[in-house]
C-alpha cells in the first residue's frame, strides 16, 4: 500500500503561514500533527474533546464531518468562538481535507 500525505497549511497565532504534511495511513487528528511540528497547541485533554486548547479556525471550504455534541459543549464554553471553530483533536487526516487551511485560536 502507497504511502499516502495529505497537505495542510496552518496560520499561528502570530499570523506566521506554515505549509505541513500529514500521513493519512496513521489515524491520526489534526491536534496530533500541529503538535509534531511543535506548534503552540495544547491538547490537554489528549484529543478527547474536553477541552478548548486545540480550538481552530476552519479557514477553507472543506467538508467535514459534523460537530458531535462534545465539540459542540467544549465551544459552547471556549473563548473566541467564530462560526467556523473547530476543535482540532476532531478533524481527522485523510484524503477528504487535503490542502485544508486552518488558524490557531487565540488563547484567552
Amino acid at each position: 500500500m502507497e504511502d499516502t500525505n495529505i497537505k495542510l497549511t496552518v496560520t499561528d497565532r502570530e499570523g506566521q503561514e506554515h505549509k505541513l504534511e500529514a500521513p493519512t495511513d496513521m489515524n491520526l487528528n489534526l491536534m496530533e500533527v500541529l503538535k509534531s511540528y511543535e506548534l503552540p497547541v495544547e491538547g490537554t485533554c489528549g484529543g478527547m474533546a474536553l477541552c478548548a486548547s486545540c480550538h481552530c479556525y476552519v479557514e477553507s471550504e472543506h467538508e467535514l464531518p459534523e460537530q458531535s455534541e462534545d465539540e459542540e459543549d467544549m465551544l459552547d464554553q471556549a473563548f473566541f468562538v467564530e462560526d467556523n471553530s473547530r476543535l482540532s483533536c476532531q478533524i481527522k487526516i485523510n484524503e477528504k481535507i487535503d490542502g485544508i487551511k486552518v488558524k490557531l485560536a487565540p488563547v484567552s
